[in-house]
């Protein structure tokens, strides 16, 4: 067999194999979350939101709401060296973002059923 009948072949099979995983991975919402900073905001995530009231105070203050945590919480960065992670309960993640014009971090007390954000400070970034 000569070497195009041969990539003709491949093609034609990786083609396939797409088209079947798209169709069986389509509908769910897979994701590649692989990373420590991934896992961790992942899983902050899908856990009920408590946001403090000193942190409500300071998003009021700035004139933003809740979606910004929300942001940060998809695009942002967990700061490792910042966090307490050798606890029993529950652990706590220095979580960093940039939004618009705005800085933002907190902490995220990562609990079993819930996260409870604390200690927000929003700086006007450069």
């Amino acid at each position: 067999m000569n070497l195009v009948k041969r990539i003709a072949w491949y093609s034609g099979g990786f083609i396939v194999g797409i088209v079947i995983l798209m169709f069986f991975l389509g509908g769910k919402k897979a994701s590649c979350d692989y990373g420590p900073t991934a896992r961790t905001l992942k899983n902050i995530r899908t856990k009920d939101l408590v946001i403090s009231e000193e942190a409500q105070m300071e998003l009021t203050k700035n004139q933003l709401d809740t979606s910004a945590i929300h942001t940060i919480l998809r695009k942002g960065d967990v700061i490792f060296s910042e966090s307490n992670t050798s606890l029993d309960s529950c652990k706590i993640y220095s979580i960093r973002g940039e939004i618009e014009k705005f800085e933002i971090r907190f902490n995220a007390e990562n609990c079993s059923k819930d996260a409870n954000i604390t200690n927000l400070r929003i700086t006007i970034s450069n």
